[in-house]
């Protein structure tokens, strides 16, 4: 009976470098020769340039550039055919192309037809439609290539079944967000049987700046059982063998990697997003403070298992608000991750700016103006250290905290890369404990006491904000879900906390605006998923 074997390509291109993704494309399809005999090597969306390569599709350089990466596959011999993902311009106009090469041809072409437009998607900014199947015979069968949100839709699938179809190839670029996994082997279950035939799903991994590409590229067979899953969060090249018998196409079983579940994805989420901005950006090393409190403890974790001790270093810069409690936590869970740790206390600069500033504050009570001068004077020290050390600085604000503004811009705010900015506080305190199941490095202090800023005395959290399993339920009605206030109230909160929390929202948008990028993880992160204008009369209600 005759086999097709099709090889997945898991990979993790890097934005822009159209020359280096070419020869990881011409590596990947030689391994995967080599390695496990593949007929078809398939490759994620928009391969050479990676995913989103935004503006950078304006260049007046892509097409030529893009020709020559095309050419160079076409003469390096491959034995395998190659399916991949690339922008193609054809009369001025730029098409999000899917290609077929065997041997040293281009044999066929996909322009992808839906043109996702919403969330962190702006694709139609950038491409145009196409309109047309593309089936092409791969060994005898006869299989239709389509693109990412071109399986989101029906009619791909109807077309490519009209055109005699008898498997079909979707290459993604397709970001992750909690549950996403889940989401997409229900969505290939469905489609399949729609279609009546097998589909073979390749998407990429990796970090591109507030983006994560969680692999977990998937094969299911005509019945939409789902017959082979990649791991997710690895690159990986996964066989799936195609049995065709009276032209009926059958995936044999093959890897099956478990996913994992909702808290471990959204560890590993947050790991890759992290070791991917710091490597893809080259910087040495990461910098954070650590004040003993439980944000920046389970970022030290994650930047730890993201790219090894030896390149994190974690700053202590106690105050005389600082508890002696926070102290020694910091130490202690530097110690257990085997980190640099040092111990700079800001007493001496919150005094000469303070003295500096005596003409400035006379005949005024203090107020946060010098909680938020304790914060300043922290990212002053952090950033000269990045500047000195070529480190990047690692934030440490929540998405709970980004959302009401209960941060210090040029303070706690001061850096390049917030890990935890769409983090709700709740599920931070999940994440710790977690953590601490693959072994035990946040003291457990830091997870059960209350959580506190210490800029003044005896402060807690929610001495300022309702407590954190009410107002986390509120941003995500809020902010999410896109609820408004008199929707929410309906829910069962309270009128005023509800007014209180939204206009916080709405007021620190400013804040949003100059903070650092972070990893998404909800389906409505601060960054490309929601952009509201800085200045507006808009009014709380309905």
């Amino acid at each position: 009976m005759p086999t097709l074997k099709i090889v997945m390509a898991q990979i993790n291109p890097l934005v822009g470098d159209i020359q280096g993704n070419t020869e990881l494309v011409i590596d990947t399809a030689r391994q995967a020769e080599s390695e496990h005999g593949a007929d078809v090597v398939v490759f994620p969306e928009l391969t050479l340039t990676g995913y989103p390569p935004e503006d950078l599709l304006l260049r007046n350089s892509l097409e030529v550039r893009i020709n020559r990466a095309i050419a160079e596959i076409c003469a390096a011999s491959l034995q395998a055919a190659v399916v991949l993902g690339y922008p193609r311009v054809v009369a001025g106009r730029v098409f999000n192309m899917a290609g077929v090469i065997d041997g040293a041809d281009l044999t066929a072409e996909y322009a992808k037809q839906h043109l996702p437009n919403y969330r962190v998607f702006d694709e139609k900014r950038y491409f145009v439609s196409g309109d047309s199947a593309c089936v092409v015979r791969l060994k005898g069968i006869k299989a239709a290539i389509t693109v990412c949100e071109d399986i989101w839709q029906m009619e791909p699938m109807l077309q490519a079944k009209q055109a005699g179809a008898q498997l079909m190839i979707n290459i993604n670029a397709s970001p992750f967000h909690m549950g996403k996994i889940s989401e997409r082997s229900q969505l290939l279950h469905d489609r399949a049987r729609e279609g009546g035939m097998p589909i073979i799903y390749v998407n990429q991994v990796g970090g591109q700046d507030e983006l994560i590409f969680d692999g977990a590229s998937m094969a299911v067979d005509a019945e939409g059982e789902l017959k082979s899953l990649a791991p997710a969060y690895e690159e990986a090249l996964v066989p799936v063998d195609i049995q065709v018998s009276k032209g009926v196409c059958t995936v044999l079983p093959g890897e099956m990697v478990p996913a994992p579940d909702n808290l471990a994805s959204v560890y590993q989420a947050l790991v890759v997003g992290v070791r991917d901005y710091v490597n893809k950006n080259g910087f040495r090393g990461v910098v954070l403070g650590l004040s003993g409190g439980i944000d920046s403890a389970l970022t030290l974790a994650i930047a730890v298992d993201a790219l090894g001790k030896d390149r994190v270093e974690a700053v202590m810069m106690p105050f005389k608000y600082t508890s002696d409690l926070s102290k020694n936590d910091a130490a202690e869970e530097s110690r257990r991750l085997g980190v640099r740790y040092q111990s700079i206390s800001i007493e001496p600069i919150f005094d000469t700016f303070m003295d500096a500033l005596s003409a400035e504050f006379a005949g005024k009570n203090r107020d946060t103006t010098e909680e938020n001068l304790q914060a300043r004077c922290r990212g002053v020290l952090l950033m000269a250290i990045s500047n000195k050390k070529g480190f990047l600085v690692l934030t440490t604000g929540n998405k709970s905290e980004m959302a009401v503004g209960y941060s210090t811009l040029y303070g706690d705010m001061a850096g390049g890369f917030d890990v935890l900015k769409d983090v709700p506080k709740v599920m931070v305190f999940e994440l710790a404990r977690y953590r601490n199941t693959l072994g035990e490095v946040i003291p457990v202090s830091v997870i059960e006491r209350p959580p506190s800023a210490e800029l003044a005395p005896d402060q807690k959290d929610e001495d300022s904000l309702p407590p954190y399993e009410i107002l986390d339920q509120i941003l995500e009605l809020y902010v999410e879900c896109d609820f408004s206030a008199a929707a929410i109230i309906e829910e069962g909160f309270d009128p005023e906390v509800v007014h209180r929390v939204l206009r916080l929202v709405d007021l620190n948008e400013y804040k949003r605006r100059q903070a650092p990028v972070g990893p998404r993880i909800t389906e409505r992160g601060f960054g490309r998923d929601r952009r509201y204008p800085i200045t507006n009369g808009w009014k709380l209600g309905d």
